[in-house]
């Protein structure tokens, strides 16, 4: 799970605009886990519900492709076919996994798509609440590997040559929705939008001749207090990486949900990560190789891919924050005469 960035426009920013006939509209359901909200401006209810009712439409057929708690899901039949047959993939599936290889190559193999084995592992071990075995961690381990995925473009398909392998678009599928979503709304002629999956969030051009939409980011190991400062964005997209409670402790060590596919285990520093990326799938992927890379490579890896970085976490009870120069640009202090 991703913490969770809170728009603010839910908050304590929603207002009407003061004149004109356009007006910002909300839609929320639960997808992918967790709510979808999406946030778009336009001039009559009826038409704004009917675009909001396409949009889910298309959420789900995405995650009928890239889910992996679905056993009917595309990603589910390539994982099923591991070690026995390739599996001829759908556009959108070779999209992602061709960005993913991309996002594994650049950072240096800490965001890997084929650590599957190891989420597996963890997932069932955070729900019995039992620390896995060493042995089951190393023996989860030899599965991961995307160097030793057959991939072929031309033909579109994809092989996991070793039974028990698996694919896991955490960390990247729910960015690329958001993004795919606000693509879809340019489209349709809806220029001010937002698309917020669970924590991933994109956006076009900023509603109502304002700044920017506004973004909260939670202090770290909280769900539920802001930061004294917001982001404001327009055409760009953010995500977070973190979380307060899915965790696991040994001995005294804090383990957390994101997994280093190079060790197998949960990174054992605590952090928030926030990251400002122009696409969706670009900023989902950076945030959870951010949480794993030490802090000076992985700032370096945000402006490698032209992104801007937040890193906040709590030392002794004070938070302490590390960033890439021009992020501050995005960073405001919250306006209390807003709320």
């Amino acid at each position: 799970m991703k913490a969770l960035i809170y728009i603010a426009l839910l908050i304590v920013f929603f207002t009407q605009p003061l004149s004109g006939q356009n007006k910002k509209y909300l839609f929320s359901q639960i997808k992918m886990g967790s709510p979808f909200n999406l946030l778009l401006v336009a001039n009559d209810s009826s038409k704004a519900s009917a675009i909001a009712r396409d949009c889910f439409r298309l959420i789900d057929s995405l995650s009928q492709i890239f889910s992996d708690y679905d056993s009917s899901s595309e990603l589910s039949k390539i994982n099923a076919l591991a070690g026995i047959r390739p599996v001829t993939m759908s556009p959108a599936m070779l999209d992602l996994v061709l960005q993913s290889k991309l996002a594994y190559r650049k950072s240096h193999g800490a965001y890997d798509i084929s650590i599957g084995p190891l989420s597996l592992l963890w997932r069932k071990a955070r729900k019995i609440k039992a620390f896995p075995a060493d042995s089951s961690i190393e023996a989860a381990r030899k599965l991961v590997g995307l160097k030793w995925i057959q991939l072929d473009k031309k033909a579109s398909t994809i092989y996991l040559p070793k039974k028990g392998m698996r694919l896991d678009f955490g960390g990247i599928a729910k960015g690329y929705i958001a993004q795919w979503v606000i693509d879809y709304l340019k489209n349709r002629g809806i220029q001010e939008a937002l698309a917020d999956a669970g924590g991933d969030i994109s956006m076009s051009e900023a509603p109502l001749n304002s700044k920017g939409w506004l973004v909260g980011v939670n202090i770290p190991e909280t769900t539920d207090d802001l930061l004294d400062h917001q982001l404001q964005l327009a055409n760009i997209s953010v995500a977070t990486s973190g979380d307060a409670y899915q965790y696991m402790e040994k001995n005294g060590v804090k383990y957390s949900h994101i997994i280093n596919p190079k060790t197998g285990y949960g990174v054992s520093w605590l952090r928030n990560v926030t990251v400002i990326a122009p696409q969706g799938a670009t900023a989902d992927w950076l945030a959870t190789a951010c949480s794993i890379l030490p802090l000076k490579e992985a700032k370096k890896i945000a402006l490698e891919n032209h992104a801007q970085l937040l890193i906040s976490t709590l030392q002794n009870g004070k938070i302490k924050f590390y960033s890439t120069p021009s992020f501050k640009k995005y960073w405001h202090p919250i306006n209390t005469n807003q709320q």
